[in-house]
């Protein structure tokens, strides 16, 4: 019996898998699963319902499991504020980088054969996608 704060069997697995430099993205609800990320990603649904699982509570429990030495977030549109960002940073802390990059570069990283692992989420929240790199630390 697992007795972590991460139980998720698919997801314990995958991050398992992952090594130092790998990719996780926790995906929002409006985020493209099926044609903005790369061949042989692992797709996890966690996206029962809009808005029961947030980012910020899947951040949480996979921050109990790897560690991560980066961040990327989609860059909001000049005069529109995503709060989830600053939560994110919060909770990564100041020894974390977040890079904000443009939505079409955000794609294009997530569509790289680094990224393993896409956590998809029913986050409402507008520019709530949260790319981690893992790291040693």
């Amino acid at each position: 019996m697992i007795t972590g704060p991460l139980v998720h069997p698919p997801l314990l697995e995958a991050l398992a898998s992952s090594g130092h430099g790998s990719g996780v993205l926790i995906a929002d609800g409006n985020y493209p699963y099926l044609t903005a990320t790369g061949p042989g990603v692992r797709l996890i649904h966690l996206n029962l319902r809009p808005g029961l699982l947030d980012v910020t509570s899947v951040l949480d429990a996979v921050l109990t499991t790897v560690n991560v030495e980066s961040a990327t977030v989609m860059q909001t549109p000049a005069g529109v504020e995503a709060p989830a960002q600053e939560e994110y940073a919060r909770r990564l802390g100041e020894d974390v980088p977040l890079e904000q990059v443009d939505r079409f570069a955000f794609y294009d990283r997530v569509r790289s054969p680094d990224v393993g692992v896409v956590i998809a989420t029913g986050d409402e929240r507008l520019y709530g996608n949260l790319l981690l790199t893992i790291g040693l630390r």
